[in-house]
């Protein structure tokens, strides 16, 4: 089985570290374009093409399903990416979990860049989701460029910023973009420091990755998504915002890791970069793959 990913940069692992945990003999491919992110700010026809070109790198190493795991090339390409690649090749998206942080009750905030903040699409999903639920949209400038970077000053500061910004009445928190994943941590001591006790974090990437797993007939007991959305599970408390609780070397839930690697930069064969090194999925798709 192989699976790929991409993203304009390495928002990507959270997924990947997730496909990783459900499915540790799955070929994984990681596709994304340095040179072009972030791709937040660009207009949705630029974001559209340079998604094809990534997409399309990752099709030539023939996987059995695309997960598209970005929030913004969700949003603007994703129609287009389906339109080519579909029905061979299964193209998965990544929505906001705003669903299940609605469905948790009580007051919630939205963390997602500045372009997705109060856009149309994120108020379509509070639309059908949460109009009834109390709900804060809080952009976060410059916290995915800090991500990618692993700038930890950078970091520390966006994401201060954006627990500012965040009511003290709020239960839950939705992550809407992949790049937050990585800092789920950070953004939950940012919270406590706030007094905002046991604050729920919703990410996308464990949902997203069994959802790519039953799309192409794979099994696994943590597979089932019971939503047909994408992206529409919430993780455990305890295991970050990416549900990623594995070691970093060794077998994965007790299953040897025989999956190979396989790293596409603007569609050229690589290493992972090194800030990817910075956050304990990248450390993990290193350390228990077959880097190839």
């Amino acid at each position: 089985m192989k699976i790929a990913l991409m993203d304009s940069g390495i928002g990507l692992l959270a997924a990947a570290g997730a496909v990783r945990r459900l499915c540790p003999e799955a070929d994984l491919v990681l596709s994304s374009d340095p040179d072009g992110m972030p791709w937040g700010p660009r207009t949705p026809r630029d974001v559209t093409e340079r998604a094809l070109v990534v997409a399309r790198a990752a099709a030539q190493h023939r996987p059995d399903a695309l997960i598209v795991a970005c929030n913004t090339a969700s949003v603007h390409a994703l129609p287009t990416l389906r339109a080519e690649l579909e029905p061979r090749l299964p193209v998965i998206g990544t929505v906001p979990a705003i669903k299940p942080a609605a469905a948790g009750g009580g007051t919630f905030a939205i963390w997602a860049t500045p372009a997705t903040t109060g856009s149309p699409y994120q108020r379509g999903l509070i639309r059908d989701f949460a109009a009834s639920a109390g709900v804060t949209e809080v952009p976060c400038p410059g916290l995915a460029d800090a991500v990618e970077n692993a700038d930890e000053a950078a970091i520390d500061r966006a994401v201060a910023a954006a627990a500012a910004l965040t009511p003290r009445d709020v239960r839950a928190v939705v992550l809407g973009c992949t790049h937050y994943e990585l800092v789920a941590e950070r953004i939950r001591t940012a919270l406590r420091l706030r007094g905002l006790p046991a604050v729920v974090l919703h990410g996308s990437a464990g949902a997203v990755a069994a959802q790519a797993l039953r799309r192409i007939g794979a099994r696994s007991a943590d597979a089932g998504v019971e939503d047909g959305g994408e992206g529409l599970v919430p993780a455990s408390a305890d295991q970050g915002a990416t549900g990623v609780n594995v070691p970093l070397n060794g077998p994965v839930n007790g299953v040897p890791v025989t999956g190979r690697l396989t790293v596409l930069l603007g569609g050229r064969e690589s290493a992972l970069p090194e800030p990817a090194l910075a956050y304990a999925e990248g450390r993990l798709l290193v350390a228990v793959s077959q880097v190839h």
